[in-house]
C-alpha cells in the first residue's frame, strides 16, 4: 500500500516536478543572465563616465602647461603646484604631481604620499607613445581607486614631470553594489511570482486531470452513469464534454448489448422450447400420423429458424472482426430478388398482410456474392413484415438509375421508426421496439454487406406512417467500366 501511495504521489507531482525542471529553471537562467549583464553594463557605465571624467581633466593639462610649464622641471613643478592650489575638484578626485624623477612631490590632499604604492598608471604613461596611462585596482589600504596619469614633455620631446589623478571607486562601488541588490531583488520577485503563478496554474489543471483520471477509471470498471462537471469553457472543458459523450456512448451500448443478449436468449429459447417439447411428445410414441408428421414439420421448421439465427449470429461475429469475406461473380439482382419476395409471399397470406411486388422487365447484372445480397433482401422484408400490422401492405420496386446503380425500395405502411431511433437503427445491437422478436443487428449486418459490395442501404421512417429501406447497387457494368473503389467513393459522396 505504501508503494502505492508513493506512486501516486510521484505520478501527481510528475507535471510540476517538469515545469520547475524545465520552465522555471529556464526563467531562473534568463532572470540571472539579465541581472548580470545589466550588473556588468552598469558597472561599464559609470567606470567609463568616471574614466571620462578623469579623461576630460588630463586633456586639460596640454592648454595649461603649453607656455611656461613645459621649458625645464623646475619651471613645471612651479606650474604644477600652481594647477593643485587652483583645482577646483579637489574633494572628487585626489591630484598628485611627479617629478622627473619619478617621485611625487605634492598632492592636492596636503599629505604626505606613500612612496612605496606601485603606479602602473605612471609606468604606462612613461613607457608609452601617448604619454597616457590608466589604472584601476585597490591600493595597499585596501581602497579601490582609478587612477591617470599624463606625462608633460618639454620642446624636446624630455619629459619633465607628471600629474595624476586619482578617484576612489567606493561611492561608485557602493552605488553599483545597491543596484546590483536591487536587480536581484526584482528578479528574485519576478521568480517567486512566476512559481506561485505557475503552481496556481498547474493546479488549475492538474485538478480536473484528476477529476478525469478518476472519473475515466469508474467508466473503465463500468460505471457509465458517472460525469464530469465542467468548469471552464477550454480545451480541458472539452476534454471533459468528449469524455461525458464516451461515458454516454458507453451506456448506451453496453444497454443495447445487454438487450442483444436478452433477445438473442428469448430467440433461442422460443425455437428450443418448441423442439424439446414435440420432441417429448413424439418420444412417447402414442401420437397418429397426422399429429406426429405435424410435430415434426415444427421441430425441421423450428430447427432451420435456430440455425438462421446462429448463422445471424456467426456473421455478425465476421463482421466484427473483419473477417466476412465474399464470393463475388456476375449475378441475376431481378432473379434473386423476385426469390426472395416469393419466399415471404406465404408468410405475408398467413398472417393477413398485402405483399406486392412491381416487378420489371429486366435488370442489369451485377457483380456481387448471391448469398450475401440474398441474405440482405430476406433481413429486410422480414423487418417489413415484423413492423407492418395485419391488413398493411408491403411494396417491393426496383429499377436501373442512369448513373450505373440499380435502386430496390421495400416500402411498408407500418409502425414506423419514431425520430430519434432512426439515426441509431443500423448499428449494431439497436433495437428501436423491443417488444417485436429479433436480435438488432439484422440491420448492420446487412449494411455492412452493402458497403462491402460498394453500395448502400438507407432508411427513410415516419412514425405511424411507415418505413422505406432503399437499396443501391452499381451495375456490373459501371464496376468493370471504372473501379471498384471508384464507384466506392462515389457511392460515399452520395
Amino acid at each position: 500500500m505504501k508503494r502505492k501511495g508513493k506512486s501516486e504521489t510521484g505520478k501527481r507531482g510528475g507535471i510540476t516536478r517538469r515545469w520547475i525542471k524545465n520552465s522555471l529553471s529556464a526563467i531562473f537562467l534568463i532572470v540571472i543572465v539579465l541581472i548580470l549583464t545589466l550588473s556588468i553594463a552598469m558597472k561599464g557605465y559609470v567606470y567609463n563616465g568616471i574614466q571620462s571624467a578623469l579623461n576630460g581633466r588630463s586633456d586639460e593639462l596640454t592648454n595649461i602647461f603649453s607656455s611656461y610649464g613645459r621649458k625645464s622641471a623646475s619651471d613645471f613643478l612651479r606650474a604644477a603646484r600652481d594647477y593643485v592650489e587652483d583645482f577646483p575638484n579637489k574633494e572628487s578626485m585626489e591630484l598628485m604631481v611627479i617629478n622627473q624623477g619619478g617621485h611625487i612631490v605634492t598632492t592636492s590632499i596636503g599629505f604626505a604620499p606613500d612612496e612605496t604604492q606601485e603606479m602602473p598608471d605612471y609606468s604606462s604613461a612613461v613607457e608609452g607613445t601617448n604619454d597616457y596611462g590608466t589604472w584601476t585596482g585597490k591600493l595597499k589600504t585596501g581602497e579601490r581607486v582609478m587612477a591617470v596619469t599624463r606625462v608633460i614633455r618639454n620642446e624636446s620631446g624630455s619629459p619633465v614631470g607628471a600629474i595624476r589623478y586619482v578617484v576612489s571607486m567606493e561611492e561608485a562601488d557602493q552605488q553599483i553594489f545597491i543596484v546590483i541588490a536591487a536587480l536581484l531583488t526584482v528578479g528574485a520577485v519576478i521568480i517567486v511570482f512566476v512559481y506561485f503563478s505557475g503552481q496556481y496554474f498547474i493546479r488549475s489543471i492538474l485538478m480536473p486531470i484528476r477529476q478525469i483520471g478518476s472519473t475515466a477509471k469508474r467508466i473503465a470498471q463500468g460505471d457509465f452513469k458517472v460525469r464530469i462537471i465542467k468548469t471552464n469553457n477550454d480545451e480541458i472543458g472539452d476534454l471533459c464534454d468528449t469524455i461525458n459523450d464516451m461515458a454516454e456512448e458507453l451506456g448506451q451500448t453496453e444497454k443495447m448489448k445487454n438487450d442483444f443478449i436478452s433477445s438473442v436468449s428469448h430467440e433461442l429459447r422460443t425455437p428450443l422450447t418448441a423442439i424439446k417439447g414435440w420432441a417429448e411428445t413424439l418420444q412417447t410414441g402414442e401420437t397418429d400420423p397426422q399429429t406426429f408428421n405435424r410435430g415434426m414439420d415444427i421441430i425441421v421448421s423450428e430447427t432451420e429458424r435456430l440455425s438462421g439465427i446462429v448463422e445471424e449470429l456467426l456473421d455478425f461475429s465476421r463482421m466484427q472482426s473483419g473477417r466476412m469475406t465474399l464470393t463475388m461473380d456476375k449475378i441475376d439482382i431481378l432473379a434473386e430478388l423476385g426469390a426472395a419476395v416469393y419466399m415471404f409471399s406465404e408468410r405475408a397470406h398467413k398472417e393477413h398482410k398485402f405483399l406486392i411486388y412491381d416487378e420489371p422487365a429486366m435488370l442489369p447484372p451485377v457483380l456481387g456474392d448471391i448469398n450475401r445480397l440474398r441474405q440482405v433482401f430476406v433481413n429486410v422484408l422480414d423487418n417489413a413484415l415484423k413492423y407492418t400490422k395485419e391488413g398493411g401492405t408491403i411494396t417491393v420496386t426496383a429499377e436501373a438509375e442512369e448513373a450505373g446503380f440499380i435502386r430496390i425500395v421495400i416500402a411498408d405502411d407500418g409502425c414506423g421508426i419514431p425520430a430519434e431511433h432512426l439515426p441509431n437503427v443500423k448499428k449494431k445491437f439497436y433495437k428501436a421496439n423491443q417488444t417485436v422478436r429479433g436480435s438488432g443487428i439484422g440491420l448492420a449486418l446487412a449494411d455492412e454487406i452493402m458497403t462491402l459490395h460498394s453500395g448502400s442501404l438507407d432508411i427513410d421512417s415516419h412514425e405511424n406512417v411507415g418505413t422505406a429501406v432503399t437499396i443501391r447497387i452499381p451495375t456490373f457494368r459501371k464496376l468493370e467500366n471504372g473501379t471498384w473503389e471508384a464507384a466506392k467513393g462515389e457511392q460515399k459522396a452520395k
